[in-house]
């Protein structure tokens, strides 16, 4: 191309290259991170899902801890006898 009497649009073109090279350079390692962290996501939701199956078993502990403190309540009292 012959820019001879038109060097603003060859300023111009160089502009625009060098803001499209870095809008590029700012992009690709968003993108590169967005990837990883897609890769790991099923990781986590696996282990989340593991993590609710090993603590499925806590939901009944309230009703331990207010069995156990009956328990205590009554031998405070005299009541209750651990043992028969």
């Amino acid at each position: 191309m012959d820019f001879t009497g038109h060097e603003g649009w060859l300023v111009g073109f160089i502009i625009g290259l060098v803001v499209v090279l870095v809008v590029v350079a700012l992009v690709v390692p968003i993108l590169l991170l967005a990837a990883r962290i897609g890769k790991q996501a099923g990781g986590i939701l696996a282990g989340l899902q593991q993590a609710e199956v090993n603590t499925a078993g806590l939901a009944g502990l309230n009703t331990t801890i207010e069995s156990a403190l009956a328990i205590i309540a009554g031998l405070k009292r005299g009541r209750t006898r651990l043992g028969g």
